[in-house]
């Protein structure tokens, strides 16, 4: 069966047909097999993402997306720098090389003949006229005299809570974090790092409260250095940065205005203990606990909002004072009609609430200082 199209005029349609509204109106035979058979399987089609943009002609302001926010960039320092321990020997092999070296020294003096005679018979050396100072006595000087600077020059004392970075040629040698008397390469260069859990106080920092309000806050900070090559070595100063990283947290977290709640400084607290820590996790620094100990108004604001917090005060005890005193009034209306003490009608009610309003309110005033 085919399909056919026809086009017919207004005067070719019957008299049971209504007439159509388009003159141009077209009429479309369907053949009866294809209106039952099956349909195959539906076909998903990938379909392209719809962009909406401005219509032509409508004065239809066009939409901008909104690009998704770059995460903030991390601190990244070497990562091939990191702590390890530092080769170093006990103190007593220093103290020993240091004695070889001074018996190397008086031993050369008493073969060069040049050592005292009372040192000499303190020492129970035998007479010795000497073979005087060439060549060779020069070098057991040189020899014995290093070995003595070596032994008692590297010599250190460790102290707990206390490390050393050790570096020799501005490349990193190791850190020594233990205790006692030690023995050092004189040659290295120590720098002293304290590893011990410490706090600061900071001075007042400028911050901002959740409607902009400028704050000044005081803060608590509890950390210690964790890797000290990193600490020391990865930046010029990790107490300073610590401090900025701080302040950082501070602009970027708002503080709850002074007498707020305790679960929101606490919040707040949490918050600047994340945002710090994370920041100073890269350069070795292990922050605990970042909290506000003193929170007040900026002096440029701090007058204007003592004025508006006293006067949101006396409208809370105002308030207070007239709902009281409403409470009151209602009771004491409500008992005198209730039990028939008196018959009033709406304009005597009306002269006894307020002859009761003012009497209570003039008692309420005098009771608050």
């Amino acid at each position: 069966m085919s399909t056919t199209t026809t086009s017919q005029t207004p005067e070719s349609e019957g008299p049971g047909r209504p007439g159509r509204l388009i003159q141009n109106e077209a009429t479309t035979e369907i053949p009866v097999h294809l209106l039952f058979r099956d349909d195959p399987d539906p076909v998903s089609v990938p379909l392209r993402p719809t962009v909406v943009g401005r219509r032509q002609g409508t004065g239809e302001q066009p939409r901008f997306r909104r690009s998704a926010a770059k995460p903030r960039p991390v601190p990244r320092v070497d990562p091939e720098l990191g702590e390890r321990p530092a080769r170093v020997l006990p103190g007593a092999a220093g103290v020993l090389a240091g004695a070889c070296g001074a018996a190397g020294c008086v031993a050369t003096s008493w073969w060069a003949g040049v050592l005292p005679p009372l040192a000499a018979a303190a020492l129970r050396l035998p007479a010795y006229a000497g073979a005087g100072l060439g060549p060779a006595q020069w070098a057991a000087y040189a020899g014995a005299g290093a070995l003595g600077l070596f032994g008692f020059g590297g010599l250190a004392r460790g102290r707990t809570g206390r490390a050393w970075v050790l570096g020799l040629f501005g490349r990193y040698r190791g850190t020594v974090r233990r205790t006692g008397l030690l023995w050092v390469n004189p040659l290295l260069l120590r720098r002293r790092v304290d590893v011990r859990l410490r706090h600061w106080r900071s001075e007042p920092m400028p911050a901002a409260d959740g409607n902009g309000v400028a704050l000044r806050v005081v803060v608590l900070v509890v950390w210690r250095v964790r890797d000290t090559a990193r600490a020391v070595l990865g930046i010029e100063d990790h107490e300073t940065y610590l401090r900025e990283c701080v302040e950082a947290a501070l602009a970027r977290v708002p503080v709850e205005t002074p007498g707020g709640t305790r679960g929101s400084v606490e919040a707040a607290g949490d918050a600047l203990t994340r945002l710090t820590a994370a920041d100073a996790a890269p350069v070795g620094l292990e922050v605990f606990s970042v909290q506000p100990v003193r929170i007040e108004y900026a002096p440029e604001v701090a007058a204007a909002m003592n004025r508006r917090r006293i006067a949101a005060l006396d409208a809370r005890h105002r308030a207070s004072v007239l709902t009281s005193v409403v409470d009151s009034v209602e009771d004491t209306v409500t008992r005198l009609t209730v039990r028939g003490l008196v018959d009033l009608d709406d304009y005597e009610r009306k002269a006894l609430v307020k002859d009761l309003t003012v009497a209570f309110c003039a008692g309420r005033g005098e009771q608050v200082p």
